[in-house]
């Protein structure tokens, strides 16, 4: 039976008139209500019908592209040059450009859901999802269902730096090799004789925080050394700042630090110094993903580089279908160590 603008309606305890001014976005509705009408059209798989969907075709113009953080240059890099290729690869209706539209969740898992639930009401042409995912058995599933749902509508989905879908082999995803570039990370740092090393960790909740804390794990055991503290926080500099001072309460004799990512080295880099500790003399540092800064960082900054760009417009040429997926839609993209000025070996 078709479901109708009233049974949603009555789903989301409103009226008919909230639901067409949630859906049509033309009149403002509180955050809680839009919500609530959003999750009711995802529940009973609303779609516009009648003249009103001519622009929700599964042909439409509209690619969503979802970031945790737009200001984030680990997210902004991806998205910037998936809309550029996107841009070039384009062929609307009317024979213009694709509407690309950066969807920030804020890392709010309600939010990417929601963003997904409206991508698939217009029914975009494709939705490119960047970044880990969060590690909730239920929130997995329901981005699952959602991904499943939009595929099976004619959307192209793309996962860019996102582990991919279990069982659906139509979705594409770009998945990049975190657990080697920290293993690799950790061995040079292993190699040059460190041995007491700390380690500045993301969310505990999130795939890239668990991968690449597993890669540097395997790398201590592997060489037969203890595991040093770490601790978890968010992947900005103040977290960064407060986790290091925490690590040398914790040991003070760390002559090495591994960050979760290059911005959260910064913030390490700076608790060193305010501590009158240099880098790489006292305490070597190390980050991840080779950030534009990372190079002119000072000293300049051993990392990890993730081919960002590369990774972005692969998803866009994926999203606009002018690059055929690997073989059973799944890319593992290596990580490359940069080594640079801000590790050395220990004193002593």
């Amino acid at each position: 039976m078709t479901v109708t603008l009233a049974d949603v309606a009555a789903r989301a305890r409103v009226s008919p008139a909230t639901v067409s001014r949630v859906l049509n976005g033309n009149y403002p509705v509180a955050a809680s209500t839009r919500e609530r009408v959003l999750r009711a059209v995802d529940e009973l798989d609303y779609v516009l019908n009648g003249p009103a969907s001519s622009l929700a075709a599964a042909t439409s113009d509209l690619v969503g592209i979802l970031v945790n953080d737009i200001a984030d240059p680990f997210f902004g890099i991806m998205a910037g040059a998936a809309q550029s290729a996107i841009g070039e690869g384009a062929s609307g209706r009317a024979g213009g450009e694709k509407l690309a539209v950066v969807c920030n969740t804020g890392g709010s898992p309600e939010r990417e859901l929601t963003y997904l639930t409206l991508l698939q009401r217009q029914r975009a042409a494709a939705v490119i999802l960047t970044g880990g995912s969060l590690e909730d058995e239920e929130h997995m599933a329901a981005v699952a269902a959602k991904l499943t749902k939009l595929a099976d509508a004619g959307t192209r989905v793309v996962l860019c730096g996102r582990p991919p879908v279990r069982g659906d082999a139509s979705v594409a995803a770009l998945t990049f090799d975190n657990r080697a570039g920290a293993r690799r990370l950790t061995d040079h740092l292993l190699t040059l004789g460190h041995r007491r090393i700390g380690y500045v960790a993301g969310p505990a909740d999130r795939t890239t925080t668990r991968h690449r804390l597993e890669g540097h794990r395997e790398a201590m055991s592997a060489a037969g050394a203890a595991e040093g503290p770490t601790v978890h926080g968010s992947y900005d500099r103040g977290s960064g700042y407060d986790a290091t001072l925490e690590l040398l309460r914790r040991e003070p004799s760390l002559t090495a630090i591994v960050a979760a990512n290059d911005t959260v080295a910064l913030g390490a880099c700076a608790a060193l110094r305010d501590r009158g500790l240099s880098i790489p003399g006292d305490v070597s540092v190390a980050g991840f993903d080779d950030l534009p800064f990372s190079v002119d960082a000072v000293p300049a900054l051993t990392t990890v580089r993730l081919p960002l760009h590369e990774a972005g417009a692969r998803a866009g040429r994926l999203a606009m279908a002018t690059e055929e997926a690997q073989p059973g839609g799944i890319a593992t993209i290596p990580a490359e160590l940069m080594v640079r000025a801000s590790t050395a070996p220990p004193r002593g």
